[in-house]
């Protein structure tokens, strides 16, 4: 079976052995778990024992509903933070065997099992047994802070507190860097506190906001600013809190189309602005394997993050605890 067919639906009489699950969008706001075939890894790919999946933020159109998604979603889709046990080896793969603990760039792992191509795994160290590591995001972070070009002794402003924003603290603070957190619920500001960060600013008042950062930094503004939030307002906060010939790094994944830029200021101060969301796979591999370095190294500490964690079974859950963050909230995981 290719990996295009990865996951694929039970036909009604198929004789084949269906033991593993995954978790079906059959309509917005409605998922289900379903008995699915266990997929088949085809040349130098690898089947995976799922331990478990992130839950991440881009998932909320897919759950909420946008006109140009056809449902039901393919089963498994659209998890992609998945760690396991490789469990079935295919053809032609050298560097990986059964029974070795890895995270992989995979796209259906709101499930049991899932397939990944040899190029596309990353191995886990015996120092992280036990614990959950979705290495795609983790990956994001580090290939973020790459992007960001974060030095020693520079004051960098990091808009929106979450997972992603959080982790952005840690490794801003192991760079030297004073750190200054924007965010608009209390609970992500104390978050970032633990996490290092300098001074903390509530996200309510944009003049306000301004102000606080302008005195924060003796009128000079911020050498780095990175926007983790992926909303239009933030984004223009962010490019006023960015200093003279500063960088801006836009971390937050926005989804909902166009947006009205502050050109001007962008011009005026001349801020490089750049996009860190990367879309070469190997990229991605490479950001995950600096994570996995960062964490054994003490620079980034996700399992603070990880603060909600549900069963295949609670998928609603876990997206309407996305979607809606009650307070306490910064990042769930599917456990299986």
């Amino acid at each position: 079976m290719s990996s295009a067919e990865a996951v694929k639906e039970k036909s009604p009489g198929s004789e084949k052995a269906t033991v593993g699950k995954a978790a079906v969008v059959e309509a917005p706001q409605k998922v289900t778990v379903k008995e699915v075939d266990l997929p088949e890894p085809g040349d130098r790919e690898v089947r995976i024992k799922l331990e478990g999946s992130g839950v991440c933020a881009s998932n909320i159109p897919v759950w909420e509903g946008r006109d140009w998604f056809d449902y039901p979603v393919t089963a498994g889709e659209p998890g992609h933070e998945g760690w396991g046990i490789i469990d079935v080896v295919g053809d032609g793969v050298k560097d990986l065997k059964k029974g070795d603990r890895v995270t992989a760039l995979t796209y259906k792992a709101y499930a049991t099992h899932d397939i990944a191509k040899e190029e596309s795994v990353v191995k886990l160290p015996d120092s992280f047994a036990g614990k959950a590591f979705p290495g795609e995001p983790l990956g994001c972070a580090m290939n973020i802070f790459d992007r960001s070009d974060i030095q020693k002794e520079q004051k960098v402003a990091i808009v929106g507190s979450g997972f992603l924003g959080t982790l952005l603290v840690q490794l801003a603070k192991s760079a030297g860097a004073e750190v200054i957190a924007v965010s608009r619920r209390e609970f992500s500001l104390e978050t970032a506190k633990k996490a290092g960060a300098d001074h903390l600013v509530e996200m309510d008042d944009h003049y306000k906001i301004i102000e606080k950062v302008n005195e924060l930094t003796g009128g000079d503004f911020c050498e780095r600013v990175i926007e983790c939030t992926g909303k239009e307002w933030p984004l223009n906060l962010s490019i006023e809190l960015t200093g003279t010939r500063g960088k801006l790094i836009v971390a937050g994944f926005h989804q909902d189309g166009m947006r009205s830029l502050n050109v001007q200021m962008l011009n005026w101060r001349g801020i490089d602005m750049i996009s860190a969301h990367e879309r070469d796979p190997q990229q991605y591999i490479s950001g995950i394997k600096a994570a996995v370095k960062a964490v054994e190294e003490g620079k980034m500490d996700p399992y603070p993050l990880f603060t909600h964690s549900f069963s295949i079974e609670e998928m609603d859950k876990a997206y309407k605890h996305l979607t809606e963050r009650p307070d306490g909230f910064i990042k769930a995981l599917i456990v299986n």
